[in-house]
This record gives C-alpha cells, sequence and structure tokens, in this order.
C-alpha cells in the first residue's frame, strides 16, 4: 500500500503577492451554521421575553425534546443534501419504519427485537433503493424519492388495513422485549429533577459522529466533493456511487431510529403519520446552511436549524400565540436563513 505524499505548496507567480491566511474572525463568518446561529438566539431571545413558561427548566427539556425528533433524521438529510441529493421519502419512510416494527413483532407473535431488525433491515432497504435508482437512471432525486414517498404512504395505509383490519397497529405493550427496547427508545433521564428524554441524548450524540465524519474522515471529503463537482470527483477516484447511495441509506437509518421512537413511545401507530416532516428535515438543514445545489453546509447547523423548529412550536403554545401560525413562522425563518446565508457567500468570496 502507497502512502499518499502531501503536495508541495505552490511559489508565487512573480509580481503577485502570496494570498494571506484568512483571520479567526472570517473564518467565523464563513462558517455555514453562522447565520442559523444567530437566528436560534434571536428566537431564544424572543420567547425568552414573551412567554414566562419558557424559562423554566420543565420547557427547556420539551423543546429539546421536540427538537430531537426532527433533528435526528435531519442530520442524515443534511449530509444527503451536502453530497447534492434530496430524499423526500423521509417523513413517510419514519412510519414505515414504526409500522414494520409493530406489525412483524404482534402478527408474527415474536420478540419486539425481531421487529425492531426487520425495520431496520425495510429502512437501509429503502435508503439503497432510492440511492441505486439515482445513481442507475441519472434521474434527479427530486423525482425519484417523491415517487418513494407516493409508493410509501399508499403501502402504509393499504398493508396495515390488510393486516390488522384497520388503520392502526395492535399495541405490543405487554410484548417480549417491550420494555428493554423502550429504555433505548423512548426513555427518560432524570436530571436535577427534570426528565430529559433519551432521544435528546441520541440527537447530540449522531449529531457528533457527523460533525467528525464530515471534518476529520476521508469519507466526509468525498461527502462534500461528489455534492459540489461529482464529475470532477469521480475522475479523481472518488467513489461517487458508493458515498451516495451510502448518504441515501444514512437518512434510512435516521428514518428508523425516529420510528422505533414513535413506536415504543406510543406503543402503537397510525398509518397516516409522517407526511410533511420531510419538508421540516429539509427545512432545518437549510437554515443550517446546507445549499439545495450540494458541496456546502454542515450538520451542526442542521442541529441548530431542528432547534429553532422545537423553540417555535414550543414557543408559540408557552406564549399563548394561536399555533396556525406556526408554520408561517416556520417558513419566514427558512426565507431569511437563506437569504442571510447567501449574503454571508457574497460578502466572504469577494474578500
Amino acid at each position: 500500500m502507497t502512502q499518499a505524499t502531501a503536495p508541495l505548496p505552490a511559489a508565487p507567480e512573480a509580481g503577485r503577492a502570496p494570498a494571506r491566511p484568512r483571520s479567526f474572525g472570517r473564518r467565523v463568518i464563513a462558517r455555514p451554521e453562522l447565520s442559523s446561529l444567530l437566528g436560534a438566539v434571536a428566537v431564544f431571545a424572543l420567547f425568552f421575553a414573551v412567554a414566562p413558561p419558557f424559562r423554566e427548566a420543565a420547557s427547556l427539556s420539551t423543546v429539546l425534546y421536540s427538537s430531537s425528533t426532527i433533528g435526528i433524521v435531519a442530520v442524515a438529510v443534511s449530509l444527503l443534501m451536502i453530497g447534492g441529493e434530496f430524499d423526500l421519502s423521509a417523513g413517510v419512510a419514519v412510519t414505515s419504519s414504526s409500522l414494520t416494527g409493530a406489525m412483524v413483532a404482534f402478527q408474527l407473535n415474536l420478540d419486539v427485537w425481531a421487529g425492531v431488525v426487520a425495520a431496520l433491515v425495510l429502512s437501509l432497504g429503502i435508503g439503497f433503493l432510492n440511492g441505486y435508482l439515482v445513481m442507475r437512471t441519472k434521474l434527479p432525486s427530486f423525482l425519484i424519492t417523491l415517487a418513494t414517498f407516493l409508493m410509501l404512504q399508499g403501502l402504509n395505509l393499504a398493508i396495515t388495513k390488510l393486516v390488522t383490519g384497520n388503520v392502526a397497529t395492535d399495541s405490543i405493550a405487554d410484548m417480549d422485549g417491550f420494555d428493554s427496547a423502550r429504555a433505548v427508545f423512548a426513555s427518560e433521564v432524570h436530571l436535577g429533577g427534570v426528565a430529559i428524554k433519551v432521544t435528546v441524548f441520541w440527537w447530540i450524540l449522531f449529531l457528533a459522529i457527523a460533525t467528525w465524519v464530515l471534518l476529520r474522515t476521508r469519507a466526509g471529503n468525498w461527502i462534500y466533493a461528489v455534492g459540489g463537482q461529482a464529475d470532477s470527483s469521480r475522475a479523481v477516484g472518488v467513489p461517487v456511487k458508493r458515498t451516495k447511495i451510502g448518504l441515501f441509506m444514512t437518512v434510512g437509518f435516521g428514518a428508523w431510529f425516529v420510528g422505533m421512537h414513535q413506536l415504543f413511545a406510543f406503543d402503537s401507530v397510525q398509518s397516516g403519520l409522517g407526511i410533511g416532516n420531510e419538508l421540516l428535515f429539509i427545512a432545518a438543514a437549510v437554515i443550517g446552511g446546507c445549499l439545495l445545489t450540494g458541496g456546502y453546509g454542515s450538520a451542526i447547523g442542521a442541529g441548530i436549524g431542528a432547534l429553532i423548529y422545537g423553540m417555535t412550536t414550543q414557543g408559540i403554545v408557552y406564549a399563548g400565540w394561536n399555533p396556525d401560525w406556526l408554520k408561517f413562522f416556520v417558513g419566514a425563518t427558512l426565507l431569511l436563513a437563506t437569504l442571510l446565508n447567501m449574503w454571508v457567500r457574497l460578502r466572504t468570496s469577494r474578500r
């Protein structure tokens, strides 16, 4: 195995001064998650001022829980968007995962962990199928995953009614393995008298892993490369097909995890859930600085985008505002974050 040697720095051209390294302040301004961080501070300050219940520790725990259920999938979606692709089926895939886990365990009278494994295989399979079709057909991932979204939506309802005779699965609360699975996916941890959902800790862990992969590994370089210049990346040996299929399967993993949380938090699942959540995952990634064209963004930014969503949904409730304004607020935040990201990139590219 040969060891690649680092290229020597190029000598400056005659008559031209070498480029100066960017200052710390400019590097901070150029970070993709800066605008989302400023937005998060603004949203927090707003609800802290107008909603007294928002300041309580228990309320902040609820905010973090709401953020985590969006943020776990949003982290995976951000990696996929940096890689230059979309997945519109992620929201419905969450429900497909939980339905599969419940029906496999209940209808076959198995330990619920068998349903958990079956749901994981299905979720990774959906991700693989999306990625394979995108790479094989060269069609936009928007079209491929839109088709998957519609098919899964129909399958969720039709198969659930066919198997259970209802639009929801049967309760698995008294089945073997339920308590241990619930401890993993839907338990609470008490810290300082405040109950914190375990999904918050999983969210932080997945966020740390995704950030480490992006910033410290060769796979992270591949993700940025295939999102920015796929053809050029292929020419220098980057495994574009394998990288993009892996990113779609990562989204499948995120959908599986949140699906298992929903199953063990409520012990049964409605077949019509999840529709529309895919837009929230994408919105969180875009608010966090991910470009729709790929090659730019961060997992931390997507986490902050999910936190903004969590603060908004719960802050409106604590402030006593009409919840009908929620989607308007999220849409306005998305627009402002996108404009701010564009302005920051233009300013930094001119320097």
